[in-house]
């Protein structure tokens, strides 16, 4: 253990010791996701947050929709079930409140009345907030109105909208492409020490190639949980892109995609002898996996002939996981899917790492 932890200080040494490096590796995506974000941001500004209203015009819609109204922090629009639902997949609304016919009715009858909220999933933690504050309106309705609590059912489902905005798909994928820069391109520092004949001298020590390989991958899995949260926190506070999903499974993922493109860049330059052939064979691994992978835009206008490209390349199926944990877009596989590829590649990279790892 303390020849790991030197190997590992060590490593993290030469690395923030190169200033290059730190610029690609952490400057770089920030640079290109202020660049893009600014221009693909669509950012709108509301006063309220828009409702979506569903009912027969009775007394109680009535009620609902200018108590609503009146607390200023909600503009409210009626119309046809089918209106409201396509503005809610358009992002026109936050919410909508579909009442049952003859609520009224059912209501002075004492009756249990089935209040549906549809949502946008995308800021599901955020509407889960509005629903219960609508809720509580609905109850103190009801205790006004009748004297008993409890009678509307309150049900709640989730929406996929279908235009969000295109710095909510374009910051995953840039998430993911800094995740495989940081381990293509740092292989190539393990490159430099072996034509510097730095491995051959470590060769005579009896320093387990494994161990050397597993201080280099801890050294990159560290960089990229900072990669991750610069993003991350600069697409929160500049252009309001919020963690749709759970924060230690976001950075589980991270975790997992550093660990797979670390062990994909050691097995690729395991096989070159110079620093100058590994960039071509990495530049020409990396090239086909930013374009053919979905990052930048969605693989349904890809043409059919390279979507089986687009199937073997596994920033596809890292892309798709940071995409559906971060913003909750609709997913292209299943997670189990996404992490079966991933997972698979990292065993394969790693075995061949090890396997075909040379000192000189």
């Amino acid at each position: 253990m303390k020849t790991y932890i030197e190997l590992v200080k060590a490593n993290a040494k030469n690395l923030f010791r190169d200033r290059m490096t730190l610029f690609w590796f952490l400057a770089f995506p920030v640079l290109f996701i202020l660049l893009f974000g600014t221009i693909f941001s669509n950012e709108m500004t509301v006063s309220a947050f828009p409702i979506g209203l569903v009912a027969d015009g009775g007394e109680v819609a009535h009620a609902l929709a200018s108590t609503l109204g009146q607390t200023g922090a909600f503009t409210v629009q009626t119309g046809s079930e089918e209106d409201e639902m396509e503005a809610l997949r358009a992002g026109d609304r936050r919410l909508v409140i579909v009442l049952p016919p003859g609520t009224d009715a059912l209501l002075a009858r004492g009756q249990q009345v089935d209040v549906i909220f549809y949502y946008d999933q995308q800021h599901q933690a955020v509407n889960q907030v509005l629903i219960s504050s609508i809720s509580e309106v609905l109850q103190e309705m009801e205790r006004a109105m009748t004297g008993r609590p409890r009678i509307f059912a309150i049900r709640s489902e989730s929406v996929q909208a279908s235009d969000l905005r295109s710095i909510d798909f374009l910051l995953p994928g840039v998430l993911a492409m800094a995740l495989m820069q940081l381990g293509l391109f740092g292989s190539l520092q393990f490159v430099g020490l072996r034509e510097r004949k730095i491995l051959r001298q470590l060769n005579v020590t009896p320093l387990p190639r494994s161990l050397l390989i597993a201080s280099e991958v801890t050294v990159r899995l560290f960089m990229a949980l900072v990669q991750a949260m610069l993003i991350l926190v600069i697409g929160r506070l500049v252009f309001n892109v919020q963690v749709a999903g759970s924060w230690p499974v976001l950075i589980g993922l991270v975790l997992l995609g550093a660990a797979v493109f670390v062990s994909l860049g050691y097995m690729l330059v395991s096989f070159v002898k110079s620093e100058e052939s590994g960039q071509g064979v990495i530049q020409l691994v990396q090239f086909p996996m930013m374009f053919l992978s979905g990052i930048f835009f969605p693989v349904e206008v890809m043409p059919v002939f390279l979507k089986p490209i687009m199937k073997a390349i596994p920033l596809t199926y890292l892309a798709d996981l940071l995409r559906q944990e971060v913003t909750g877009w609709a997913p292209l596989n299943t997670p189990a899917t996404n992490l079966l590829v991933l997972g698979g590649w990292l065993v394969v990279s790693l075995v061949l790492g090890i396997r075909f790892f040379r000192w000189e």
